[in-house]
C-alpha cells in the first residue's frame, strides 16, 4: 500500500447510473473513504453521458475506452495511452461483459506496472449463467434448474419441463419473468436482440430475495461477506433499497462458495430463500454489485480491502459488521456545461 505522501492512482469502470446502475460510483466512494490520501481516481467510460464522468469530486479525470467487442488488443492499446499519462497502479473493472478482456490482459497489464484483482478465466467461466446448474452440482450448492437455448422453438420444451412462471435471462444481464409461451417468446426476442444468444431459461423460484456481497482472496479465504435483503425492487429486479442482515447460514454459504472455488476478487451471490428456508443461488455476478457502498457503511469496506490486497498488502478477514444498515438509492440532477460533454465526445477525455 502507498504511504500517505505517495499518489495512488486507481482506474475504475462502470460510471453509469441508469435504472440498472453500474457499480463504479459506489466503488469510488468506498475507495475514497477507505484508502489513505492522496488518491487519484481515473474513470474509464464507454458512453458520453455516464454521470460519473462529470462528478469531479469523485473522479479526477475520465478516458473513454473501446467497447468489449473490440477485443483485447484495442483495449490494451488504449490503456497504454492512458497509463503513459496517468501512471495507473490498479484497475477495478465493474461490468460482466468487460471482465473477460481484463482477465486476459492481466499479464500484459502487470508488465506495465498495473495490477488487477480478478478471478481466473476458469473461475469466471465456471459460475457463468450457462454453467450455473452444473456448477451447483459440482460444489453441492442449491441452484434452480435451467436450460441454455439458441432458438425460440426450444421454449416449448422448457415450458413443459419447468412450467410457469418461467424466467428468461439474457447472456449478460436482464431477466424477465413470463407466464405464457407468448410472453416467453417476446422475452427471447427482446433479450437476444440486446445481448445475443444463448438465452438462459430458468425454473422460477419464489421466496425472499437476498444478495450477498463477497470478497475472496484467491486462496479459499473469505475476506468479507455482507448479506442484504432487498427492501425496494425495480421492475428490472434491481435493489433500490436494502438492509444488512444477521444470518450465519448466509455467511456460511458465502464461505462455502469461496472455499470451493478459491474465488479471487469481489462477487455477488443472488439468493432466493424459499419459505422452507432453502437458499437457491439464482446468479453469481463476478464483480462488485451496484450497492457495494453499503459494505463500507456496514464496516467492511470491500473495495478498499480489494485495493489493499491487489497492491500486495495482507488483509485479515473481517469478523463483524453493522446489522440493520439501510441503503436507499436516489436520483438527483447534476448540472454541467456543454463544453464538458463536447470534450469527452470529441476527444475521449475529460
Amino acid at each position: 500500500m502507498q504511504t500517505n505522501n505517495q499518489l495512488l492512482t486507481i482506474a475504475v469502470t462502470g460510471l453509469n447510473a441508469i435504472d440498472s446502475p453500474g457499480p463504479g460510483v459506489a466503488v469510488i466512494r468506498a475507495l475514497r473513504e477507505g484508502l489513505p490520501k492522496p488518491l487519484r481516481i481515473i474513470g474509464l467510460s464507454y458512453e458520453t453521458l455516464e454521470p460519473g464522468i462529470y462528478l469531479h469530486d469523485l473522479v479526477d479525470k475520465t478516458y473513454q475506452i473501446p467497447y468489449p467487442a473490440a477485443g483485447t488488443e484495442t483495449l490494451l492499446k488504449r490503456l497504454h495511452y492512458i497509463h503513459e499519462k496517468e501512471n495507473i497502479q490498479l484497475i477495478i473493472p465493474n461490468f460482466d461483459a468487460e471482465l473477460y478482456n481484463f482477465i486476459k490482459l492481466g499479464a500484459s497489464l502487470k508488465s506495465m506496472g498495473i495490477v488487477t484483482f480478478l478471478p481466473t478465466i476458469e473461475q469466471f467461466d465456471s459460475r457463468d449463467k450457462i454453467n450455473l446448474y452444473s456448477f451447483g452440482e459440482k460444489f453441492d450448492l442449491i441452484v434452480p434448474k435451467d436450460k441454455t437455448i439458441y432458438t425460440v422453438e426450444e421454449l416449448f420444451a422448457c415450458s413443459e419441463s419447468f412450467g410457469y412462471p418461467l424466467v428468461v435471462k439474457g447472456k449478460y444481464y436482464d431477466a424477465i419473468i413470463t407466464h405464457s409461451i407468448d410472453q416467453a417468446q417476446k422475452a427471447f426476442y427482446k433479450l437476444s436482440a440486446k445481448w445475443g444468444t444463448p438465452i438462459i431459461v430458468q425454473q422460477f423460484i419464489s421466496g425472499t430475495e437476498i444478495n450477498i456481497a463477497v470478497l475472496g482472496d484467491g486462496k479459499g479465504n473469505t475476506i468479507s461477506s455482507i448479506p442484504m435483503r432487498k427492501l425496494y425492487i425495480t421492475d428490472k429486479g434491481k435493489a433500490w433499497a436494502g438492509i444488512t442482515l444477521e444470518d450465519d447460514s448466509l455467511i456460511a454459504l458465502a464461505k462455502k462458495f469461496v472455499s470451493a472455488t478459491n474465488w479471487k476478487g469481489g462477487c455477488e451471490l443472488e439468493i432466493m430463500r424459499t419459505t422452507n428456508g432453502e437458499p437457491y443461488i439464482m446468479e453469481i455476478n463476478p464483480r462488485f454489485p451496484a450497492w457495494i457502498y453499503l459494505t463500507a457503511g456496514a464496516g467492511q469496506n470491500q473495495p478498499a480491502a480489494l485495493a489493499r490486497m491487489a497492491l500486495g498488502e495482507t488483509v485479515d478477514p473481517f469478523t463483524d459488521y453493522a446489522v440493520g444498515k439501510i441503503f436507499i438509492r436516489y436520483a438527483w440532477d447534476h448540472i454541467t456545461d456543454v463544453h464538458e460533454f463536447q470534450q469527452i465526445s470529441g476527444f475521449g477525455e475529460l
